[in-house]
């Protein structure tokens, strides 16, 4: 299961550990059960504190592994093979169930710890799925803080009888004691809020407590960590709040232009970005979406009110709060959302395998998630509104290549159709004849451009007439003391590597907006 680098690597991450750790087995005569048995054995032989024995409960999921703690009796449980972006959870499982520090602050691992009642959670996931570690990571060190808090990772491709019986349709999805819990990306600090009512309150009322910034940056993704970075160094007091850390790179698979870095992933460049921007002085207020962004011409400070109440005052403001994915605004979309409609192929492709799907969109974001789904589901079937593809020369070809990928042009996407409880078809109109279209499939993946996260700023701040922040050279938008860097602003070009110059521009013309300033 493990080659000679990886079992190197992880035999130097189990010299962490403190205390033992049992790994009770629940596996079968299967291939997957084989594989599993292999994967735990491979581990057990790199340290000594690592022991494996053969679960004998029948309830438990085959095949599955559970991870128990020797000196709390904690229980993490994986059912499949966590492989692929999952074996970093499994890893991290393992240190923290063997009594290796984790990296949250003492406050959030004592709300974990008083935490009252009983918690099941369940995560389905799939191994290709870029956002499920953390969340997985989230609740596994809430069940190794928390004895009465259990979860199970279950890999949905390997279940898919009880990911059918549930609806799941998206990836990360978490139940709690039987119940659906969330859908999506979800972060520990949100899952706290969810649990513990009193979180939220608690939470703002630290917020407010806050000095006054120098500098503020709204949003945490490559123009959010730029501008943070440049301000640090300059020495004046630096924040930044954002929604999560990393933004929609933490979405993005494949990263092969960022320059000298030939290839690289969203989540390895998120958790590079964040490391560096700790690396200074800056205040991180994760976990939090601005509402308004006004300046206070009393006080002559720009002042940022949050979702939860709160209110961040600072000279000056970098707006980062980049783009999401483009909707359809077509009857049926928001109904089956997570239920068949889905806008990362990488995450839930997996969940459609062997089952027809559509792509909507025939740029280079469209045709790699057609290629993609190509080697998972029955037939991929892109719809392109206009009548030529904009995605690239050598995608095209690689897609004219394979025989389960249908390209129509012309089709406007006027329906999503379902049976209540998920897909069942997509209606479409031939915008050449006007003649209506029905194609049968499972799911549909929307692959249509970029929206400006800029909504909570209408009407003080300049927006074009497609949302985005108007910016001049300097970064400058229509207010004084409120700058704006990457995709939420009218740069023509949406790519990590402008976000990141754009970020660097906007902190220094705040910065050089500063020193001009009186007192």
């Amino acid at each position: 299961m493990l080659d000679t680098t990886l079992q190197a690597q992880l035999k130097s991450y189990l010299e962490n550990l403190k205390t033992p750790v049992e790994l009770i087995t629940f596996t079968d005569d299967s291939l997957k059960g084989k594989e599993l048995t292999a994967l735990v054995n491979q581990i057990a032989s790199l340290s000594s504190l690592i022991t494996v024995t053969q679960g004998t409960d029948i309830n438990e999921r085959v095949p599955s592994m559970l991870v128990r703690s020797a000196a709390t009796d904690s229980e993490i449980r994986f059912a499949g093979i966590p492989m692929g972006h999952e074996f970093t959870s499994l890893v991290m499982a393992l240190l923290h169930s063997g009594s290796h520090p984790m990296k949250l602050s003492d406050e959030v691992i004592e709300q974990v710890r008083n935490l009252e009642g009983n918690y099941q959670f369940e995560t389905y996931i799939s191994l290709s799925c870029q956002n499920c570690p953390e969340v997985v990571q989230a609740l596994n060190m809430m069940a190794a803080i928390n004895p009465q808090i259990k979860h199970v990772m279950v890999d949905g491709a390997l279940f898919q009888t009880e990911v059918f019986d549930r609806d799941v349709m998206a990836v990360p999805t978490v139940y709690l004691n039987g119940e659906s819990f969330s859908q999506g990306r979800i972060s520990l600090t949100e899952i706290l809020n969810k649990v513990d009512k009193s979180a939220g309150v608690r939470q703002a009322q630290q917020l407010a407590k806050k000095d006054n910034f120098d500098f503020l940056v709204v949003g945490g993704g490559p123009a959010g960590a730029a501008a943070a970075i440049y301000a640090a160094r300059k020495g004046i007091s630096t924040g930044l709040v954002a929604d999560r850390f990393g933004g929609q790179v933490a979405d993005t698979m494949a990263i092969e232009n960022f320059i000298s870095v030939k290839a690289t992933e969203g989540p390895k460049l998120v958790a590079n970005l964040e490391e560096h921007v700790r690396d200074y002085d800056v205040d991180i207020m994760n976990n939090n979406k601005a509402s308004n962004v006004k300046r206070n011409e009393t006080t002559g400070m720009v002042d940022v009110t949050l979702e939860n109440g709160a209110v961040l005052s600072s000279k000056s403001v970098v707006l980062a709060t980049g783009a999401r994915w483009r909707e359809m605004n077509v009857p049926g979309e928001n109904e089956y959302r997570g239920k068949g409609v889905a806008y990362c192929p990488h995450c839930d492709g997996p969940l459609f395998k062997g089952k027809p799907v559509a792509v909507i969109g025939g740029g280079n974001s469209g045709i790699e998630a057609a290629i993609d789904l190509a080697g998972i589901v029955e037939h991929v079937t892109v719809l392109e509104f206009a009548d030529t593809l904009r995605a690239d020369e050598v995608l095209l070809r690689k897609a004219n290549s394979l025989n389960n990928i249908t390209i129509i042009k012309n089709a406007q996407t006027t329906e999503v159709i379902g049976d209540g409880k998920r897909v069942t078809s997509l209606r479409y109109t031939d915008r050449i004849t006007g003649e209506s279209h029905n194609v049968d499939l499972a799911g549909i993946f929307v692959q249509i451009g970029l929206m400006p996260n800029s909504e909570f700023l209408q009407g003080d701040i300049e927006l074009t007439n497609r949302g985005e922040i108007m910016v001049n050279n300097r970064g400058e938008t229509s207010v004084p003391g409120v700058f704006a860097a990457g995709d939420v602003t009218d740069s023509p070009y949406k790519q990590i590597i402008i976000a990141m110059g754009s970020g660097a521009n906007a902190a220094l013309g705040a910065f050089d907006y500063l020193i001009r300033q009186d007192g």
